[in-house]
């Protein structure tokens, strides 16, 4: 039994580390196509430059804050960062090539459920949040990007500009994402929620 939980210690860690990459080599790539020098990119995003050199060359893992910081300054969706395109219109992600983010100070996971196709808008996220964790504060999106939220299990808490909502099991909730936001887990267990990101009217 041990060995098996030490291999699969050593199999989550690389498929971490080969995330790590990925995400390092997309916004790369992506701040590259945009021209964008490390320091205009800190400028747009607001993170630092010394953190984004870093982010780039796999030597750190970004906080969700962060990560959404830098998809909303380089124009592309969470999910683009996290997994390069692909032209194919039917396609099956199985659970071990879904792409996972561990925010590493608060635990908060984000695993990427929707395909990276071209041309679309939508990305379908499946979060989970530990007991008193919060998500950090999400930048706001451009005008005319929209989240569904739908809790799975547990009791979120929503905040949207200067609106403080709670969210518990079974509930959904719709806002128009143009104004800072940020989520915090209520309650003595594990949150998991899914969260539906529609850039499509941008489009």
């Amino acid at each position: 039994m041990t060995v098996m939980t030490e291999g699969r210690r050593e199999q989550a860690d690389a498929e971490a580390r080969s995330q790590l990459q990925v995400l390092a080599g997309e916004i790369r790539r992506r701040r590259k196509e945009r021209d964008f020098s490390l320091e205009a990119l800190s400028a747009l995003s607001g993170v630092s430059r010394s953190m984004i050199s870093k982010v780039e060359r796999g030597e750190a893992v970004p906080s969700t804050a962060v990560l959404s910081r830098l998809a909303e300054a380089l124009d592309v969706t969470f999910s683009r960062l996290m997994s390069p395109a692909t032209d194919r219109e039917v396609l099956l992600i199985p659970a071990a090539r879904q792409p996972v983010l561990r925010d590493e100070e608060t635990g908060f996971l984000r695993r990427c459920l929707s395909p990276v196709l071209p041309g679309r808008g939508i990305d379908m996220v499946l979060n989970t949040l530990p007991p008193g964790a919060t998500a950090g504060e999400f930048v706001a999106h451009r005008r005319g990007v929209s989240e569904y939220i739908f809790v799975l299990k547990g009791r979120l808490r929503a905040v949207i500009g200067e609106r403080s909502l709670v969210v518990e099991e079974g509930d959904s909730l719709y806002f128009e994402a143009d104004a800072g936001h940020a989520f915090t887990n209520l309650g003595a267990e594990a949150c998991q929620y899914f969260l539906v990101i529609d850039a499509t009217r941008l489009r």
